[in-house]
């Protein structure tokens, strides 16, 4: 089960992929679809500068509705 930990009700756009850096800040970066080459020169936009810490255990991401939730990480059997 995951909590959210800041709403920021995010509205993605079709053909970007929204993700979190290691600073907890908000990226997006242009999706490459079937034998497209990636431009070497397209570097990811900051969409959201948070300011955030991350807490160790914990796996972070952007959810479904756009914002920023974590859930407890899981290593090992």
């Amino acid at each position: 089960m995951s909590e959210k930990i800041m709403k920021v009700g995010l509205k993605r756009e079709k053909g970007w992929l929204y993700y979190l850096n290691s600073d907890l800040n908000i990226q997006r970066s242009r999706m490459v679809v079937g034998g497209q080459r990636k431009d070497p020169n397209q570097r990811p936009e900051l969409v959201l500068k948070t300011g955030m810490k991350r807490d160790p255990g914990f796996l972070y991401f952007v959810d479904k509705v756009g914002d920023i939730a974590r859930t407890q990480a899981k290593r090992g059997r």
